[in-house]
């Protein structure tokens, strides 16, 4: 029986080790080189019986597509090496054959031969990956179950029991992986197959440097049973930094990568990027990102912006190298806004200074207009535009135990005076919400809505360069200053370069706000724009010659059918010449009539109306300025043609009526005239009880007694 057992133990762990084993067709492609050992060295790959090391891109000339962990972690994985720890770009003496594969390529799913394409360079690509240990099926390279791979010739991957394994043991596998110290350690936190295999209790202090050179336990362990593998997740929030500012949130971006901390050099960084640090550090929003550059080269972490939008940590977007770049930021302090469409809208929260902080929303009974100044201010962004309680939801009622009394001249919120009692009776419901505005204006135009696009951002108006810009992206910018729709977007070239916001495409796409998408950057060339809404709306009117004339105010203007009536289409006067168009729509047709404009409107005469003239009239103008066709609509007028017999009919019903209260009158002015010169009291009530149509006998005064009344 025991000879059984170990038979299938056997035939078991062959079987882990072809299932665990990368094709071996597609691992002999894959090599590196020149390391310490064969899971660290510069990156080869054989692609058409040719060996060549892989390039690592420059970013002064490419805009993206450069190795981070992500694409490393696939030739790792595809050794059979465990995960991947660093990737350095290298530069060499000379430039000599090598592949060319974009990140982008990778990440696909395609195979690093499908990627190669030949090129030459002196940069070359150097990667190291963890030989026995891993996390897999986490959310990132810094979490996932833990593997760790057998020192036996015949090697295979197997997961840790947790009852093998305490908190120094995981600060020494976190510090071999290249990530932050341990923050969750958790027994089948990220699933597992089958039970753990591996035989021994590791013993480890917590200073070695690798989990292998940890001491373990002689005795085999075969009592683990299912669900208590070990799940173990890294920190990553300690491992960046903002140092040489005013506060923990502001100065130069640093992270600590393999152990060492570098300053950060960004590729294309926004605000929406900068803010995943500011997040990470608890410091409110992103403000301010700035690229600055230092006398001279040192070595850097570069981070591409794409990366970290992708939602991978700081770490695995970032690639080793040298550069005289670096970037500056600063992250509000003590107030964000969350839950918006962009950094400035949402829910605003206020973090408290006491020594135990954290994030209150604040009751809008004590926020005013004044306040939201300060509080848009301080974000950087533009004038406050709403300000409405539980727009933008709340979790539960805000805590903010203070009133804002602010001038509206502050620079940040909590410069402002505040009332001393505390408040615990707001509500639920009652949270500010804010939304401030995006600065932007065109200038130089022949109106507000033609000309240079400019941008205000950290209180600096600057021209706008757009990256890749198109009518969609220019259509923002209009419908935000209220222009209607983008007529023209051109990139202009100046005489000199001047300092500009560089704004991708990309991302003004995804829905961001101009302010969140712009980079400083020096160009000398700038976008105009012009939108379509430069004229102003056309008025409409009706007449005829039974009703006379009315305005449109979407009402219903009925004319006697078989009259004559006339639309007249008038503009203010802006531009000379252009035309009107009458567009008529009813619910079986549509119609167009066209005129020249005369002294800046036309009249569309209709000599006979009839049925099929019923329905909805609009103008709009046409005029060419400006190089461009531009057009506006007035309101609709809803016009109803009316039978003749109908309004016959009508008028007999009106004339009967003025005759019969001729009658009325005349019948009264005889029976005043027949009663003699005698106009006394009982006469008068006589008359008006007739003229009610009630008897006088019998049901007024006599005329004794109406006598005596009078006395």
């Amino acid at each position: 029986m025991d000879h059984l057992l170990v038979l299938l133990l056997l035939l078991w762990s062959s079987a882990l080790q072809t299932e665990g084993t990368p094709n071996s067709t597609e691992s002999e492609e894959v090599r590196l080189v020149g390391g310490d050992s064969r899971c660290a060295g510069t990156l080869e790959v054989k692609h058409k019986g040719d060996w060549k090391p892989v390039r690592g891109l420059d970013m002064v000339i490419e805009r993206s597509g450069d190795w981070t962990l992500k694409e490393a972690n696939v030739v790792c994985r595809n050794l059979d090496c465990g995960s991947a720890v660093s990737v350095v770009k290298r530069k060499e003496s000379s430039v000599r054959p090598v592949w060319r594969i974009e990140s982008d390529c990778v990440q696909s799913g395609s195979s690093l031969r499908d990627c190669a394409r030949s090129d030459i360079s002196s940069s070359i690509l150097n990667l190291t990956c963890s030989d026995s240990v891993r996390l897999v099926d986490g959310t990132s390279l810094c979490s996932g179950r833990l593997e760790v791979k057998s020192d036996q010739s015949n090697q295979w991957w197997s997961s840790v029991c947790e009852d093998d394994f305490d908190q120094q043991d995981a600060e020494v596998v976190c510090r071999e992986l290249g990530c932050g110290a341990p923050s969750v350690l958790q027994g089948a936190l990220y699933g597992e197959v089958e039970a753990p295999m591996w035989t021994k209790e590791f013993q480890c202090g917590g200073h070695e440097s690798a989990l292998l050179d940890c001491r373990s336990s002689g005795s085999a362990r075969n009592t683990c049973s299912p669900g208590k593998a070990v799940g173990l997740t890294c920190s990553e929030s300690e491992e960046v930094r903002l140092v040489g500012g005013d506060s923990r949130c502001a100065g130069t971006v640093e992270l600590k990568h393999n152990g060492d901390w570098r300053p950060v050099r960004g590729s294309y960084w926004t605000l929406k990027v900068a803010n995943v640090v500011c997040r990470n550090l608890d410091c409110g929003s992103a403000v301010s990102v700035v690229e600055r550059e230092e006398s001279s080269y040192r070595p850097i972490w570069r981070i591409d912006s794409d990366c970290v939008q992708s939602g991978s940590s700081l770490r695995e977007c970032a690639t080793s190298e040298s550069s005289s770049y670096i970037l500056n930021l600063t992250c509000s302090d003590s107030v964000r806004l969350v839950d918006g469409t962009s950094l400035c809208s949402g829910r605003l929260e206020v973090k408290s200074d006491q020594s135990n902080q954290w994030w209150s929303s604040v009751c809008e009974d004590d926020f005013d207009q004044q306040d939201a100044e300060v509080v848009c201010r301080e974000l950087g962004c533009g004038a406050p535009s709403v300000l409405q309680g539980a727009l933008y939801g709340e979790v539960e009622a805000p805590m903010w135990t203070k009133e804002f009394q602010c001038g509206g001249h502050e620079s940040a919120l909590l410069d402002c005076r505040s009332s001393g009692p505390a408040r615990n009776t707001c509500s639920p419901g009652k949270a500010v919400g804010l939304t401030c505005s995006d600065s932007v204006r065109l200038v130089g135009g022949d109106s507000r809505c033609a000309g240079t696009l400019e941008l205000k951002h950290k209180g600096d108006w600057r021209p706008v360069r757009g990256f890749r810009w198109t009518l969609k992206e220019a259509n923002v910018v209009c419908r935000n200053l209220d222009c209607g729709s983008a007529v023209s977007v051109v990139e202009r070239e100046e005489s000199s370069y001047r300092p500009v916001w560089l704004i991708d495409s990309d991302c003004v796409q995804s829905g961001s706000s101009l302010r969140e998408c712009a980079i400083s950057a020096s160009s000398s060339y700038i976008l105009n724009l012009t939108c379509s809404d430069l004229l102003v709306r056309p008025n409409i009117s009706v007449s005829s010659s039974t009703y006379g004339v009315s305005e449109a105010q979407q009402q219903e203007f009925r004319v006697l059918r078989g009259s004559t009536f006339t639309i007249s289409c008038s503009i203010q006067p802006q531009y000379p010449g252009g035309s009107f168009q009458l567009t008529f729509t009813s619910s079986n047709t549509t119609h167009n009539y066209t005129q020249p404009a005369v002294n800046h409107s036309a009249h569309f005469l209709f000599p006979a109306a009839e049925p099929a003239h019923q329905g909805n009239y609009s103008c709009v103008y046409h005029v060419y300025v400006f190089s461009h066709n531009f057009s506006s609509e007035s309101r609709l007028l809803s016009l109803t043609v009316s039978d003749p017999s109908v309004h016959h009919h009508f008028i007999r019903v009106v004339v009967l009526l003025l005759t019969l209260l001729l009658v009325n009158t005349a019948l009264c002015c005889c029976c005043k005239a027949c009663r003699g010169q005698k106009p006394g009291r009982q006469e008068n009530i006589e008359l008006d009880d007739y003229n009610l149509g009630v008897p006088a006998a019998g049901g007024g005064p006599t005329e004794e007694e109406g006598a005596q009344g009078a006395e």
